[in-house]
């Protein structure tokens, strides 16, 4: 905090004394069980997929049987949405009673909340499932874009960037960054990413910003400002280059990875991606791309990450969101988010270390043509550090503007 800020401080100092809502002890989970049953955890989470908010409303439906938890699925377009209202209710003095109980989080949002002490914890390494992740192995799970979790948000799913293509139209797909632009140029019209500040969009900026800048090590530290334009001068030179040869020349984007799925189904796009690796197999199976659509990662590989759920430090409800955070990290709940007929999104717990009854729920069968092989994600690029996300996002805005 600056020195001249003395009552701005004094003032933080105030409401960070002030008692947040009291919620039980992490580490009896028998009193968080009992202080859960009844309660409606209100979780925040991105509503801009039908699968998984199918995926949620099958969540909801366990919590009330097995807990007598009621789950209401507050439906996000923007995670920071969310964010931001919890720190009006700080501002505002509401401490107790908040109108989030649980967040799905990760990246510049984490950051965020932990910087201006938005969140309760820390809980996460108390969850009697948590020891399911490994973390010892496993440093993903407590660690969100480079910075150590703390026990202030519990991991629930894995992503990471994959692309597709039908194989009908486009023989052999590009392989790198480099070679998209070539591909690209060959098919006009026929490739494009989200509008930013759509979260895979914006991912998509940080893999080519990784592959073209020669200082790729600063990405991992916090954004110098004195070093930002030279650093990201050739991810501009190449965007500059790559759009008049996107659908619509450029002149507007999608606005998010299931538009891109959208617009592959009706033909517009040969290539896509999306931030879950069997999204494309789950579209097939579900009859909204054609059979000969396949998946698969660059050479070099892709960035992948971790998404978290978090709790707000002023939810009123602590004790239902711990109890739902918990049952996402059961084997029964991540096999059904991994199954191809729910969601497909990757589980957390390290698989090879369950009991024989609970490994046995994550089996699926053959895999089908469209998926990625077994050892594609092996090569999982890391995520730069949170502030080169909102740097990136304002660069592109202020260059390309919002359409």
């Amino acid at each position: 905090m600056k020195p001249r800020a003395t009552l701005a401080a004094a003032v933080a100092t105030a409401m960070l004394a002030l008692p947040a809502a009291a919620a039980p002890d992490p580490n009896d989970w028998e009193a968080v069980l009992e202080a859960a049953e009844g309660q409606t955890v209100y979780w925040n989470a991105w509503g801009g997929d039908a699968r998984t908010n199918r995926y949620i409303a099958w969540v909801a439906e366990q919590m009330q049987a097995v807990y007598g938890v009621d789950v209401e699925h507050v439906k996000l377009d923007d995670t920071s949405s969310a964010v931001a209202r919890v720190l009006g209710e700080k501002q505002a003095s509401n401490h107790g009673d908040g109108s989030i109980d649980l967040i799905w989080i990760n990246g510049e949002n984490f950051a965020a909340m932990r910087e201006q002490d938005l969140l309760f914890g820390p809980f996460a390494e108390s969850l009697p499932n948590f020891a399911l992740t490994h973390p010892d192995d496993n440093p993903e799970v407590v660690t969100d874009f480079t910075l150590p979790t703390e026990g202030y948000e519990s991991p629930w799913g894995k992503a990471q960037i994959t692309f597709y293509y039908d194989n009908a139209q486009t023989e052999t797909p590009p392989q790198s960054i480099a070679g998209l632009l070539e591909w690209a140029k060959h098919n006009p019209g026929r490739f494009s990413y989200p509008r930013i500040p759509d979260f895979t969009g914006s991912t998509f900026l940080k893999q080519a910003l990784i592959e073209l800048t020669e200082q790729d090590d600063a990405l991992y530290a916090p954004v110098v400002e004195a070093e930002f334009a030279e650093i990201t001068a050739p991810l501009w030179d190449y965007l500059d280059e790559l759009h008049p040869h996107l659908w619509r020349s450029g002149r507007s984007f999608p606005e998010s990875g299931p538009n891109l799925r959208t617009l592959m189904s009706d033909g517009e796009l040969s290539l896509a991606f999306s931030f879950y690796p069997t999204d494309a197999a789950v579209a097939v199976m579900e009859y909204e791309l054609p059979e000969s659509v396949r998946s698969y990662v660059l050479e070099g590989g892709t960035l992948g990450n971790v998404h978290f759920v978090a709790i707000p430090y002023n939810s009123p409800h602590k004790a239902g969101a711990m109890t739902l955070a918990n049952f996402l990290l059961s084997p029964e709940a991540q096999a059904q988010k991994q199954s191809l007929s729910m969601w497909g999104d990757r589980t957390v717990l390290a698989v090879s270390q369950l009991n024989e009854n609970d490994m046995a729920l994550f089996e699926q069968g053959e895999s089908h043509p469209s998926a990625l092989p077994v050892d594609a994600l092996s090569n999982t690029l890391a995520e730069p550090h949170p502030s080169w996300m909102t740097a990136l996002q304002d660069a592109w805005l202020e260059r390309y503007g919002v359409n």
